[in-house]
């Protein structure tokens, strides 16, 4: 049987001062500004292949890389964005990724099944979204140049398409992440076991029922699996504007 993941704030857990992303700014109608897509940031994974190449530290998601760790600069592209909530899932050295996270103004779920792969979290996250949302982010905790313009560029090009069911980026013909899952999208994505992501949902999408937006670079394709890619990700900003 499913459990359900357990949802909290960074300040009920005593890390921040986090407020619930469905409240908005106080003395204000949360549901006269709430954006019609939230973001969901996947983070509970075992790291496990930057551990075995030597990787420090329980997670690689709480890693340094120019300053922050890995998962903050994701939560904070996410937060830059119009995309709200902003809901981090964590599993694996889950007290690591919340304190890589403290101070955000972003809901922390917790997935209980993270050992089962992928799937879980995706689930974990998609459950914390509002019942009337159109649509959700789904950015991976490990991909640490992905940029608010994009997010933003993702979700204004779903929600001009009248029957699109996702939105993807595409760079030099290839297609990279984060993924915008439509409501449409949602129950499928439900139904996802082990370490499976939403690629094969999307990749059965007719052209009209998925939107692919240019990246301007290469981070849409860019994630930090080892100690090497953490140093390539530095050479990657290294070069950047």
């Amino acid at each position: 049987m499913t459990r359900t993941p357990s949802l909290s704030s960074p300040a009920q857990r005593g890390r921040g001062t986090a407020r619930s992303a469905a409240e908005g700014p106080r003395g204000v109608d949360p549901t006269a500004i709430r954006p019609k897509v939230g973001a969901v940031i996947l983070a509970a994974g075992f790291s496990s292949r930057f551990r075995a190449a030597g990787g420090a530290g329980a997670t690689k998601l709480a890693a340094d890389l120019d300053g922050k760790p890995i998962v903050r600069r994701v939560a904070e592209a996410a937060l830059a964005s119009k995309a709200r909530p902003v809901v981090a899932v964590a599993g694996h050295a889950r007290d690591a990724v919340e304190g890589a996270l403290a101070g955000l103004e972003l809901e922390m779920a917790f997935n209980p099944e993270f050992a089962s792969g992928l799937a879980s979290s995706l689930r974990a996250g998609l459950a914390a979204m509002p019942r009337d949302i159109k649509g959700a982010l789904v950015l991976l905790g490990d991909m640490p140049w992905i940029e608010s313009g994009l997010i933003d560029a993702l979700i204004d090009a779903f929600l001009v398409r009248k029957d699109a069911l996702a939105a993807v980026p595409l760079h030099e013909g290839r297609r990279g992440n984060p993924v915008l899952l439509g409501r449409g999208l949602f129950g499928a994505a439900m139904r996802l076991e082990g370490d499976e992501g939403a690629r094969r949902l999307i990749a059965a999408l007719t052209p009209e029922a998925c939107v692919e937006v240019a990246a301007p670079d290469a981070s849409a394709i860019f994630d930090i699996d080892t100690p090497g890619d953490l140093a390539a990700a530095r050479r990657l900003r290294a070069r950047g504007p």
